[in-house]
């Protein structure tokens, strides 16, 4: 990535620039600006998450909002209400408080002496959301949208259910929160950064328990999911995704839905912004960002409404590697979306594998709890083995249907659709289908996977227990992908009824009979060279950040041989960084261990810890954040501890525990 120093207009900033909404809560903004903006007024780009822009998100504020400001326009980085150096308390995520109080940021932004009236929102993940959530809304000022690793529907594409299915990640992602926004405020921009600091930890939730009761798509869901009414979203918007992000089929939903000018980008990448993410090849995102903000905050002809609708980087066969740093492949440019150039084609579920032609078959499948080792992350975030290993172990504890070894490529983009007739023997069940690219020595790449609880068969919204033993017939999607298999290779679809630590396992095993089945999928003729070519990667001046310890990462897989539970166990420490600028020292440690017994799923349980340091001369403060999981037959059980250290010395605990009643889980 390069780095750019000199830009076409001079800048400068301001760290703590308060914005008072109309009920009196003041939220701390970091902004970039023009020198001149109070007498040449720009557009205003606001980026709106609780993930702290004096520590948390500050490197990578740095190589972007700088550079924004640098081309003609004000950057607007704002913490949240209760977060960071924000008032306030927060209550859950996405709530119509925090959706009006971004309405209220853009309303305050226009309103500004060096904002010519004109605001576009930006942001990844939580940022991602809310500014889709928040266009929905149409506040007057804002003209455009960016938003990358973001979803249309809370309830089927983000990190509490799929298909119905209860997501580990669910409880995971609870864990996180509790800790990442359980740290005080700068006692350098807050004088009361005490007393709200306390306030924040008597009232910041335990959000997994709140999120794991809502167990349908019911109105809890349905709120913040803009696939409710697409045609509400007024303002263009450039949706980015990456194939290694369990967020890639938002870009799919978006171009295909929306009634404004929206287009998209899918590459390699993990849960990052595409100029920094793994694996490359990066692209220049910023430049991209910027020939959006032109056309729709400046009017300037940059010709995005003449770019491809759906831009995809379709990733060729290599050996399976969970730390992959660059996927070979080549970028596709789709003039429609859906793409005119895929044909749908089907392979049956037979005897003999994938093949051409329906058959009866009677095929039991009931798999080891520990299957699903190998998955990786929801949402990966780097090279520390967190993206899909090689499946051939949890291949092997399923039931696997494959095609012949190729005679040509096989080119695949778009999401595949999986049929299925079965009966089970129990009222809850669940299915996971992985389809996967087996190479002749054996070894397995996931191409995608998809999954379904079979009480959500009919209807996410009223889920119904299935009759043991009596046929139904249930069809799913599964993930958006573009994917070409070498020839010789295999197509592969592997079943499976458990998925660990990926998804929660049903309370008892079930065993469910196929009785036939379908495979269709897009077949694309794919590419020899690129489609579509972007600008290199280039960013601001990184943060002047001093490594005063480095981090380390584990992962690893433990079987206890006298026990025989089976854990995977993840180990991140961040080390500790000072701010060269400010003299704020940060540390961030986090442990998580999800063990299993292979025939017990009421085994199943998870523990997650977090460590949060944050010092300056003689202030110190720390975290400590230790969650648990189980369950039995009827219901989840969840405890979290909240401890809090100042100067060495214990000033606040709080304990957790709830109970979830397992509905249709």
């Amino acid at each position: 990535m390069r780095t750019v120093t000199d830009f076409p207009t001079a800048t400068r900033s301001i760290d703590d620039l308060p914005i008072v909404l109309p009920d009196g809560c003041r939220l701390s903004a970091r902004i970039w600006l023009p020198q001149d903006a109070e007498a040449a007024p720009v557009p205003a780009i606001l980026e709106y998450i609780p993930y702290r822009k004096r520590d948390g998100t500050l490197p990578r504020d740095e190589l972007m909002h700088p550079y924004f400001a640098g081309h003609g326009y004000a950057a607007v980085r704002v913490d949240m209400r209760g977060n960071g150096d924000s008032d306030g308390l927060m209550t859950d995520e996405y709530t119509a408080q925090e959706l009006q109080d971004a309405c209220d940021v853009i309303a305050w932004l226009a309103e500004q002496p060096w904002c010519n009236g004109r605001v576009g929102m930006m942001g990844k993940s939580w940022g991602g959301f809310n500014c889709l959530q928040t266009a929905a809304l149409n506040p007057p000022a804002l003209g455009a949208v960016v938003t990358v690793c973001s979803t249309t529907d809370r309830f089927a594409d983000d990190i509490h259910y799929k298909g119905g299915c209860l997501l580990g990640e669910n409880f995971g992602w609870g864990a996180v929160m509790l800790s990442f926004s359980s740290r005080p405020p700068d006692p350098a921009l807050r004088q009361d950064w005490r007393e709200l600091w306390l306030q924040r930890l008597e009232a910041e939730p335990f959000l997994a328990p709140v999120w794991a009761r809502h167990q349908s798509r019911d109105d809890y869901w349905k709120h913040g999911s803009i696939c409710e009414d697409f045609a509400a979203i007024r303002a263009p918007v450039l949706s980015i995704g990456g194939w290694a992000d369990n967020y890639m089929n938002t870009v799919s939903h978006l171009v295909e839905n929306l009634s404004v000018p929206a287009k998209g980008i899918v590459g390699p990448w993990v849960h990052q912004y595409p100029h920094t993410a793994v694996p490359s090849p990066q692209i220049g995102f910023l430049q991209e960002a910027l020939r959006w903000w032109d056309r729709w905050l400046k009017d300037a002809p940059t010709g995005v409404e003449s770019d491809p609708a759906y831009r995809a980087y379709m990733v060729d066969s290599e050996p399976p590697d969970p730390s992959i740093a660059n996927r070979k492949g080549h970028w596709l440019a789709e003039a429609e979306w859906p793409s005119t150039r895929t044909t749908a084609r089907t392979f049956h579920l037979g005897r003999g594998g994938l093949g051409q032609t329906a058959e009866p078959i009677s095929v039991p499948v009931c798999t080891p709890q520990h299957l699903g080792m190998m998955t990786g992350e929801f949402f990966p975030m780097g090279l520390n083995a967190e993206m899909p290993g090689d499946q051939a172990r949890d291949d092997a504890m399923s039931v696997t249907f494959d095609t012949d070894p190729l005679d040509a490529p096989l080119a695949l983009l778009g999401a595949a659709r999986l049929r299925l007739r079965l009966r089970s023997d129990r009222p809850r069940a669940f299915i996971v289908a992985r389809l996967c690219d087996v190479a002749p020595d054996g070894s397995s790449v996931r191409i995608c996977h998809g999954m379904l609880n079979l009480c959500h068969r009919d209807s996410m919204e009223a889920p119904v227990d299935l009759t043991p033993g009596e046929p139904v017939e249930v069809e799913f999607a599964l993930d958006q992908t573009g994917y070409r298999l070498a020839a010789g290779h295999r197509l592969r679809v592997a079943l499976s009824t458990t998925y660990w630590p990926f998804v929660w396992p049903s309370a008892v095993p079930a065993t469910l009979t196929i009785e036939g089945g379908a495979l269709t999928v897009p077949v694309h003729p794919g590419a020899e060279k690129d489609e579509w070519h972007f600008a290199p990667a280039e960013a601001a001046r990184p943060a002047p950040l001093a490594r005063l310890r480095t981090g380390t990462a584990v992962r690893r897989i433990e079987e206890d041989l006298l026990s025989g539970h089976i854990a995977l166990v993840v180990e991140d420490d961040l080390g500790t960084t000072e701010n060269l600028d400010h003299g704020l020292v940060t540390s961030e440690s986090m442990t998580e261990r999800w063990s299993i017994h292979p025939d017990d799923p009421k085994s199943a349980s998870s523990e997650i810890a977090w460590i949060q340091k944050l010092s300056r001369r003689d202030w110190e403060v720390e975290t400590r954040v230790t969650t648990s999981m189980w369950a039995d037959e009827t219901h989840l059980h969840m405890t979290a501890r909240v401890v809090a250290l100042e100067g060495g010395e214990q000033i606040f605990e709080r304990d957790h525990i709830e109970r979830v009643a397992r509905r249709h889980l």
